[in-house]
């Protein structure tokens, strides 16, 4: 038997889906409201801030955005170098400016100068040494510190205050270590018996070359002893345990687990160093000034004396600011060549 049904208050619905009972003429006017969402080329609403004119905002926001890098790169990289390469094919002088076209003159005097194949060995020497002792102490350091512990901070500490101060001001206070008169080394190796009479720091070509890599190594080995400890602590602790477990050493877990999870900090830290090696200036120039007689002059201190110290030419020294800059580029190509051929 069918129950009775109960009447509707007025203005209530059946509950039927919506156009159902509807008259053809509302539900086309309803259509074309423009309340109604718009529907795209597959029949499905467009959001709102999302069609051309969105697109074209976002893309403007993003130019807004990106502006300052790109005016900042082009006034003080692009605009520089342009003039750079200007100067070196042109007779430019300190003083009397341009005076036409020269090249290849300026390149041809540039290799041809006497200092600039000691300047270039020496830059090379120095490049390697400081490079191998400052990847090696700083991966030891963070291999050191690694667990965190409160002795560990206090010699992450330790080891990374030097890196807070400038290159030129850390060169100024070794000077003063160094010098001899004033200096308080000399007298401290003598009191412990490792000098017999004044010591002279830098003095010579071999004692001013490892008196300036002591200086770099205590600037810079906390930086990139932090640059590797983060690779560090990015390995899982879950493969050291798998390859214990499989019954690897320390050792051989360094070498096979450590070593190749930790390229992409090694390969960075190996970059900087290099470049920073070669493109070396602040501590010769304060330290040794080139001395003693030009063994310790880099290739970034000749492009320096030939400007402004020495010939005043500004032609030659922008022909070996470009060499300088093409030497860069291909070292820093092969290093990413080699590091990527590992990574495969």
């Amino acid at each position: 038997m069918t129950p009775p049904s109960t009447p509707l208050p007025p203005g209530a619905t059946t509950g039927a889906p919506a156009g159902a009972g509807d008259d053809p003429v509302t539900a086309s006017l309803a259509r074309r409201s423009p309340l109604a969402p718009r529907a795209g080329r597959r029949g499905r609403p467009v959001r709102p801030g999302r069609g051309r004119g969105g697109s074209s905002s976002r893309r403007r926001q993003g130019w807004l955005y990106a502006a300052p890098t790109a005016l900042f790169v082009l006034v003080l990289f692009l605009v520089p170098l342009g003039l750079v390469l200007r100067m070196s094919v042109s007779d430019w002088s300190l003083f009397a400016g341009s005076r036409g076209i020269n090249v290849p003159d300026n390149f041809t005097a540039a290799v041809g100068d006497r200092l600039f194949g000691p300047a270039v060995q020496f830059t090379v020497t120095y490049t390697v040494v400081t490079t191998v002792i400052l990847i090696a102490l700083a991966l030891g350091l963070a291999l050191l510190v690694q667990e965190a512990t409160r002795w560990n901070s206090v010699v992450r500490t330790a080891v990374l205050v030097p890196s807070a101060l400038g290159l030129a001001s850390a060169s100024l206070l070794f000077y003063a270590l160094y010098s001899p008169q004033s200096g308080p080394l000399g007298p401290l190796l003598q009191r412990l018996g490792l000098a017999d009479g004044p010591v002279s720091f830098l003095g010579t070509p071999s004692a001013a070359l490892w008196s300036t890599v002591a200086l770099v190594v205590w600037r810079f080995a906390g930086f990139y002893m932090l640059l590797l400890l983060v690779g560090l602590q990015g390995i899982s602790g879950d493969v050291y345990e798998a390859a214990s477990i499989d019954g690897a050493g320390r050792f051989r877990s360094f070498w096979h687990i450590t070593l190749p999870l930790l390229t992409p900090s090694l390969a960075l830290c190996t970059i900087l160093c290099v470049t920073g090696s070669l493109l070396a200036f602040d501590q010769f120039y304060i330290l040794t000034k080139g001395g003693p007689d030009n063994t310790t002059v880099t290739v970034v201190q000749l492009v320096y004396s030939t400007a402004f110290a020495g010939a005043n030419d500004l032609g030659r020294a922008a022909a070996l600011s470009i060499l300088v800059l093409g030497a860069l580029v291909v070292v820093n190509a092969l290093q990413f060549k080699a590091l990527r051929r590992k990574d495969v």
